[in-house]
């Protein structure tokens, strides 16, 4: 096992009914800015929940986040903080509103151009506090300092993080989830599968505790993402999911271990160039980058088919192939196609993707950096 720090301050209010709580999580008298998205949580009684439990406070406030959340959106949130003193800010939705608010928290503070906290990737000095109240879980947003912001001008999708950047407390009340349609939810486990197959699927470590951690995360989205698309209300399999989502990225599986995080990276290029959602990308690349990668994964892909997916029968290769089958499978079951062709997406960006890669040094990547250019031709193909 490798050396490592864990450290994650964040104050989790986990179950039905914990919205209430926000009267007491947010700082007495602070001004306060509401960040959420395109106006669902005035739908599903989330917001009035929200307003309800702050009727004490002062509140600003700023919807229309997208989905992978843009700049030119969030710098105009970052002029109201700026304008109107605001002293905390609370994220209400999914992970793009919460990643958002974490770019909006940073760049308020920040002196000079804040797109270069992710080009250049400027350290965080200052950042305003803020807690969030989520309503998807997919991208463990909630319990992690880091976020993906986009820029349309220049179609761009990049990552930044910071421990400044914590939440302050996160509020997760599973029942918050259940308005969402087939597609969020089968992006949530998607997506929440892949975070732990980046850390987990790569070299052998020493670190059984950690994989255990994962693969229990694993097998209870293969057990209960399914039942959340069958029985939307089922609460225990909502809370299950919501929980794995949850701890699939919030640093604990990850300690002391090697990570990849190759099929976000190019998943990210994807939804620059074409605007697929996030988990979309996800499962197109996972099983063909597993492919590419078989030799460099052996071990590990072998642990994963005998201990998430029972496959015992065969010899190694026949083993290794059909745990990728399985995994292409699941996500497919979940409604979440594994190809381009699919979405009638052809390979005219391919090489901007090489290109960019080269052009940022992320290039190669992985957990051993074998992954290089033609590695990266190889896998964008195969996922056509």
């Amino acid at each position: 096992m490798n050396n490592f720090t864990f450290h994650n301050p964040v104050r989790l209010l986990f179950g039905a009914g914990q919205i209430a709580a926000l009267s007491r999580e947010v700082p007495r008298g602070a001004k306060v800015l509401m960040t959420f998205g395109g106006g669902s949580i005035k739908v599903n009684g989330v917001y009035d929940q929200v307003r309800k439990a702050l009727i004490d406070f002062e509140v600003i406030e700023f919807g229309g986040i997208e989905p992978n959340p843009t700049f030119e959106t969030l710098m105009r949130a970052v002029e109201v903080v700026r304008k109107e003193n605001v002293e905390f800010l609370l994220a209400v939705g999914g992970g793009s509103v919460l990643d958002g608010t974490k770019f909006i928290s940073a760049a308020a503070k920040f002196e000079g151009d804040p797109w270069s906290l992710l080009t250049r990737r400027m350290p965080v000095k200052a950042a305003v506090p803020y807690g969030t109240v989520l309503t998807l879980p997919a991208t463990g947003s909630e319990m992690n300092a880091n976020a993906v912001v986009s820029r349309q001008v220049t179609q761009e999708k990049l990552a930044f993080g910071s421990p400044l950047l914590f939440p302050k407390f996160s509020i997760v009340d599973p029942e918050t989830t259940y308005s969402l349609p087939p597609r969020q939810i089968a992006n949530g486990v998607v997506d929440a599968f892949v975070h732990v197959a980046e850390q987990y699927l790569t070299t052998p470590s020493k670190a059984p505790l950690q994989d255990r951690f994962a693969e229990s995360i694993l097998r209870t989205l293969i057990e209960d993402g399914p039942k959340t698309l069958a029985n939307p209300m089922d609460y225990e399999a909502r809370s299950s999911v919501v929980w794995c989502a949850t701890m699939a990225l919030n640093g604990l599986i990850g300690c002391g271990v090697p990570q990849d995080w190759s099929t976000h990276m190019i998943g990210h290029e994807l939804t620059a160039f074409h605007g697929l959602d996030h988990a979309q990308t996800l499962a197109i690349i996972l099983p063909n980058l597993l492919w590419v990668q078989r030799e460099t994964k052996h071990e590990k892909l072998l642990q994963y088919a005998g201990r998430v997916w029972d496959i015992k029968e065969g010899n190694d290769a026949t083993r290794l192939e059909q745990a990728i089958i399985r995994t292409r499978g699941f996500f497919e079951s979940m409604g979440n196609p594994t190809h381009l062709s699919d979405y009638a997406v052809g390979s005219e960006h391919f090489e901007e993707i090489v290109a960019r890669l080269e052009s940022r040094k992320m290039l190669p990547m992985g957990e051993r950096k074998n992954l290089d250019a033609e590695k990266v031709r190889e896998v964008l193909a195969l996922a056509r």
